[in-house]
């Protein structure tokens, strides 16, 4: 059986249900990054489908450009909206703007290194455009207003829509599409610069926040065992910014620190089911963005295998949560599966 049917076969497969039980659990409950990571779950169920097709039927250039759309650009981007949704009412916009403000960079150092054709001024654009909403997203956070994941929204739905039409009007030499030679999977490299440039901006900064998101979560249940002390926030604006950078500091060491004590816990049966369930998430968030990452700069190996391994690492996660094992339901239904004890 060819490895590049049969893995996004599963992957689009598996992608669709998550998808589908995410809906359900928003109907039930509505809480928004719910109903955003079901179209980010239906967009990586989308993107390996094209995959799938692309293997089992011959690639063809709308084909092609779907794959590059949804799957390099839309998918990262939405999963990460969900995080930011998610953990709203926390401080956690400050990480998101340092993932802004990352995105930003490594877009711009990526056309320095490899100068694609027909960038522009798009990574002088990007590169601006990531700066001006990391310090907006600060500022509101500082604030303590939550308006800073609507600004959020904002930019993921208003860059969905820019790429959807960059993708749609790019010039693409013939046959339109490309594989690489010898593994047969799809790269980008027949899309302009400006396009191309734009995949690392929002996989950088969904990725990155999908992953901070799960292990700050699993941090937030977790039995904690403090290396550094930090304040929380309040009082004068001086001490609150020398909080804020401690924490940059405390809060990664605590963690490390924290998961001999939390693998006890879980040996024991006591540990929060949210802890093996984020980490499970992180995990879940990291491979593909490597793998995909890798697919980029040539190495095209592992990227259906990383495609795969993602979403049942994901939905291992989200399994896991006590919370969605409580109530599980048959999608789209209000049929339960099995209702556990509260």
């Amino acid at each position: 059986m060819d490895p590049n049917v049969v893995l996004p076969f599963a992957s689009s497969a598996l992608s669709l249900v998550f998808a589908a039980v995410l809906a359900t659990q928003w109907r039930a409950r509505r809480r928004p990054y719910q109903l955003i990571w079901a179209v980010g779950m239906l967009w990586y169920g989308l993107s390996a489908g094209t995959e799938f097709l692309g293997g089992a039927l011959g690639w063809s250039e709308p084909l092609y450009r779907a794959w590059y759309l949804i799957g390099a650009i839309w998918v990262a981007g939405w999963l990460g909206l969900g995080t930011v949704y998610l953990l709203a009412r926390t401080r956690f916009g400050y990480a998101f703007a340092v993932c802004l403000g990352l995105a930003g960079l490594f877009t711009f150092l990526t056309w320095k290194k490899y100068d694609y054709p027909n960038s522009g001024v798009a990574p002088f654009a990007y590169l601006g455009i990531a700066a001006l909403l990391a310090v907006a997203v600060v500022v509101l956070t500082w604030r303590r207003d939550d308006r800073w994941v609507h600004l959020a929204g904002g930019v993921v739905v208003g860059g969905s829509l820019v790429s959807l039409v960059m993708a749609l009007t790019a010039s693409l030499p013939a046959p339109g599409w490309v594989v690489d030679p010898v593994t047969r999977i799809p790269t980008g490299e027949l899309f302009p610069g400006y396009l191309r440039l734009l995949t690392p901006f929002f996989n950088i900064t969904g990725a990155f926040v999908l992953v901070l998101g799960a292990l700050y979560s699993a941090y937030m249940f977790m039995p904690k065992r403090r290396l550094i002390r930090y304040d929380r926030g309040g009082g004068r604006p001086l001490n609150r910014i020398a909080g804020v950078l401690v924490a940059i500091v405390a809060i990664p060491l605590n963690f490390l620190a924290s998961l001999p004590g939390a693998l006890v816990q879980l040996g024991r049966g006591q540990l929060h089911s949210r802890v093996p369930a984020t980490i499970l998430i992180a995990i879940g968030g990291l491979i593909p963005a490597i793998t995909s990452g890798a697919n980029r700069f040539g190495a095209t190996s592992a990227f259906f295998v990383g495609e795969l391994l993602g979403v049942v690492f994901l939905f291992a996660g989200f399994l896991v949560s006590i919370e969605v094992t409580r109530d599980v339901r048959i999608p789209f239904t209000n049929r339960a599966i099995h209702r556990a004890e509260a």
